[in-house]
């Protein structure tokens, strides 16, 4: 589908959003993210037009709403598994003893996930190898799950996570087209779930440093990082 089929049926419409690396550039500390300043303005002006418009982000709903100040958006924090339990204190004192082997190391505490991110390592590639191994086993052993983003390995309950965050979002919603853009493997996954719906949409690649080349290859559309994301919502 097109950018024009979507703006066709604007006032039906669902535009979904991931966070970091789409509205907020990647930066060294994940807590010093910030969406680029005219992000809540085209935000605030999208939710007077369209059906609906959400973040899916893998960060706390509350983060996302203290940088955007949107009131009409809505925001599917932590996957979409914010009612899940918090993971076991023991899982996350296993956790920081494997991100405390490797100078530089960010943990990331939301509760229900943990995030280890290697950006600020001497070497994030090889960091973030040599946690894949134990991090996988520890996950595995608890019967929960790991997997990847740019430099970054996160454990979480098992789960459809974005994936199913947007299924859900599409069963509620039910828009009659939907456009949902992202930089990372969870939003290539959120890509799927938007073409099994069978409604039409639009996949847009926010392309930057580290986008999978999976995201670019199942996208219809490629921006340049979150200035160019908002550049193309204007258009809407």
């Amino acid at each position: 589908m097109t950018l024009a089929d979507i703006s066709a049926h604007l006032a039906e419409a669902a535009i979904l959003l991931d966070f970091d690396g789409t509205l907020a550039p990647i930066v060294d500390d994940p807590a010093a993210a910030r969406p680029l300043p005219e992000a809540a303005p085209v935000l605030d002006a999208l939710c007077d037009r369209v059906g609906a418009v959400a973040v899916i982000t893998g960060r706390p709903a509350e983060f996302v709403r203290e940088l955007l100040d949107v009131p009409e958006l809505e925001v599917v924090g932590l996957y979409g598994l914010s009612a899940s339990p918090p993971l076991d204190d023991d899982v996350r004192a296993a956790l920081a003893r494997i991100a405390s082997g490797e100078p530089g190391v960010e943990l990331e505490d939301k509760r229900v996930s943990v995030a280890l991110h290697t950006r600020r390592t001497p070497d994030p590639g090889a960091a973030l190898a040599r946690m894949r191994e134990p991090v996988r086993a520890l996950a595995d052993a608890h019967g929960l799950t790991s997997f990847e983003g740019k430099l970054v390995v996160e454990v979480a309950p098992p789960g459809p996570r974005k994936e199913g965050a947007v299924q859900q979002l599409l069963t509620r919603i039910r828009p009659a087209a939907a456009l949902y853009a992202g930089d990372d493997l969870e939003d290539a996954a959120a890509f799927d779930a938007l073409t099994r719906s069978g409604i039409a949409s639009c996949r847009v690649a926010v392309v930057g440093s580290g986008t999978p080349e999976r995201v670019v290859e199942v996208a219809d559309i490629e921006v340049d990082g979150p200035a160019g994301l908002l550049e193309l919502l204007r258009t809407l």
